[in-house]
This record gives C-alpha cells, structure tokens and sequence, in this order.
C-alpha cells in the first residue's frame, strides 16, 4: 500500500462507520422472464442496461432467460426488472440435468424447463433417492456383472 493510499484512508471523509469500503463482486446473474417478442426483449434488455455496475446483458427470448453480468445485486436486479417491465421475474431456477442425481423424481422434473434442464431443488425429503440401505446394496451387488463370484446361483 502507497503512502498516498494510507493518507487516503486516514483522511476519508466518506460517510459510514466503516473505514473500508465494502466493494461489489463481478457475478453473473440469471433470470428467468417470460417474454414473448422482440420488444418484450427489448424492454427487458433496456430495463437491466440502465443499472449501474452491468457491464453485459445477454438475452435468450426462446429459454425466457436473461444473463446479467457486472457489480450488481442479484435481488436488485430481479425487482428492476418486474418493476420497469410489469413482468414476474425470478432467480433463473434451473440446473443441467446431468448435475442432479433423480431429474426425474417429483418435484425435480418440470415440463415448463428448457429442454435439458430441470429445476434446481435443495428439499431434504430428495435425499432419501440417493442413500440405499445396505439390504439394498447386498442385493444389487449380489447379482453384479463386475464381480461374478458373488452369486452362488449362477
């Protein structure tokens, strides 16, 4: 640290309590919005430009997604976007099926999805899908092609 730099710290006449300041995060930000035609794209991409700290939006019509990248709250940009264009915005909910363990248990899989995805669900009572017991695993890998001394059957 510069000795201009001590002096500027000393000297701060900044309002807060804090003597440093607290900077924002470059994060990437998605959002799903529904949007229908080339100005429902429109508005939604002015309405997320004219935020302060968005260095880039990007804007998938066909998957209702818009991608925010920049020093920007993710809540922040969720209410300015349902307030600037009347439209119900959320936290893009999603995740790529390949990441999730049953994409097809309840609850996991939705029809309204992009094709490839489903949604992102954190719900305790899922786990239960991926934990067997081991009466479970002592009768799957009783009859296993990998280890074929293991069924006496056979």
């Amino acid at each position: 640290m510069g000795a201009l730099d001590h002096l500027s710290n000393i000297f701060d006449c900044s309002s807060g309590s804090s003597r440093l300041k607290k900077r924002k995060q470059l994060q990437t930000v998605e959002i799903k919005v529904k949007m229908d035609c080339e100005g429902c794209e429109r508005k939604v991409k002015k309405a997320v430009e004219g935020m302060k700290g968005v260095k880039q939006v990007d804007v998938d019509r066909k998957s209702h997604k818009v991608t925010v990248i920049g020093y920007v709250d993710p809540g922040k940009v969720v209410s300015r976007v349902a307030h600037r264009t009347g439209k119900r915005a959320e936290i893009w909910p999603y995740v790529p099926y390949d990441v999730v363990d049953h994409p097809y248990a309840p609850g996991v899989y939705d029809r309204k999805a992009p094709a490839g995805y489903v949604r992102n669900v954190q719900d305790p009572q899922m786990s239960y899908l991926t934990r067997a017991s081991s009466t479970e695993v002592r009768y799957t890998t009783a009859f296993s092609d990998e280890n074929p001394a293991a069924c006496a059957i056979m």
